[in-house]
């Protein structure tokens, strides 16, 4: 497909628009496990499942074309993903990780790869000087989350690279909240990009799933044996429903980014909240490093009171989002991180990171806008 249409055309028409055998205009579900080869001496492109199926390479090769890499990964989940692109890790290795990273990477680099000889040090990666001081020898991995979970700290990209690049060592780019629609790390110079394609790329709460890209092919060939190895593949009907769910990606990234971006701003005039994360607000730090390095502010905000008590209060009161694990949906969901996503984490890391007691996070979905600001505010009135 040509290089010169836009994501939003490239969602809908690119290799796997028709199927040509058939003239489908909906990839088919291939649900054998094993293929029939026709030579005793050369086997064809496809032989056992877990190495390769036509549905989940279909989907690998449109999230490939839309991060501007060379091969894409599907794996069962986010985590799956996460941890085997780790794996191209070995013993004795060192890894600098953003510190207020989603709560189940937090755990894996935390728990797993001490296991296995592989050493990390949390950072503040807003921060150049922080991050430079320290790489170590033995430093093999940068691994960025941008914005970040939940507080939505912006690291410079193409600052990280450079450091790795000096360094000799990999990055890693979390690009679950952004998506490709609106920030394409690969083009940065990250190695390999990461999703948990449950979120805003299936986008409607009805699959679990994790997608990696990398642009340089030997690459690719190393994650591609690890993939392999671990068997940690997607399934073909959770294959195609996230196939289906990017056709719609930039209409509700859109959408769903104007909307937070209003709420964001109501929320920072509002007594009742003492802090609104959202890197659209003139107040957030990262702001003009963001709009560099991307088209949007995202659709994810967060916002704190002064107390767990409040945050409670809210959370019961409201009535149109979900109160629910994850994030990126058609619906808006509202997550408690303290218990939910960060709920791994130690209680004194949570709040040295900024990770309070009263902090929720809001993923905006595709409701009237309107309709949200009443709730909230019927909402606010029961705190009085």
């Amino acid at each position: 497909m040509s290089n010169h249409l836009t994501i939003q055309t490239k969602l809908l028409h690119n290799e796997h628009k028709v199927d040509p055998l058939t003239g489908a205009v909906s990839v088919p579900i291939q649900h054998s496990s094993t293929f029939h080869q026709y030579s005793f001496d050369e086997f064809g492109e496809y032989d056992y499942a877990r190495g390769s199926n036509p549905t989940r390479k279909a989907l690998e090769e449109v999230i490939a074309e839309l991060e501007g890499g060379t091969r894409g990964f599907a794996f069962a989940s986010g985590m799956a993903a996460i941890s085997t692109a780790f794996m191209l890790l070995s013993k004795g290795d060192h890894v600098v990780i953003t510190e207020d990273v989603y709560g189940g990477t937090y755990r894996f680099v935390t728990e797993v790869l001490p296991r296995f000889g592989i050493e990390h040090s949390f950072v503040d990666m807003t921060k150049k000087d922080e991050v430079v001081n320290h790489m170590k020898a033995n430093t093999k991995l940068i691994y960025i989350e941008t914005p970040s979970n939940p507080t939505l700290k912006i690291t410079n990209i193409s600052e990280i690279v450079t450091i790795a690049k000096a360094h000799n060592c990999l990055t890693f780019c979390d690009n679950t909240f952004l998506t490709p629609v609106f920030q394409r790390p690969l083009e940065l110079g990250v190695d390999v990009v990461l999703h948990s394609a449950t979120k805003f790329l299936g986008g409607h709460s009805d699959v679990v799933a994790g997608l990696a890209v990398v642009k340089d092919e030997d690459l690719g060939k190393r994650l591609a044996f690890l993939h392999n190895s671990f068997g940690t593949i997607l399934g073909v009907q959770d294959s195609w429903l996230v196939l289906r769910g990017l056709k719609t990606l930039q209409v509700r990234m859109h959408a769903s980014s104007k909307a937070a971006a209003y709420i964001a701003e109501w929320l920072s005039n509002r007594q009742e909240v003492s802090c609104v994360y959202y890197p659209g607000l003139a107040t957030h730090p990262g702001k003009e490093i963001q709009e560099q390095q991307s088209t949007s502010h995202g659709a994810v905000l967060s916002f704190e009171f002064s107390t767990r008590e409040k945050a409670k209060i809210f959370v019961e009161n409201v009535r149109l989002p979900v109160f629910a694990v994850s994030l990126g949906a058609v619906e808006s969901i509202l997550s408690y991180p303290a218990t939910m996503s960060h709920g791994s984490m130690p209680k004194e890391e949570r709040e040295k990171r900024g990770i309070t007691e009263g902090l929720l996070r809001l993923s905006v979905g595709l409701e009237g806008v309107e309709d949200i600001i009443k709730d909230f505010e019927q909402a606010f009135e029961q705190m009085k």
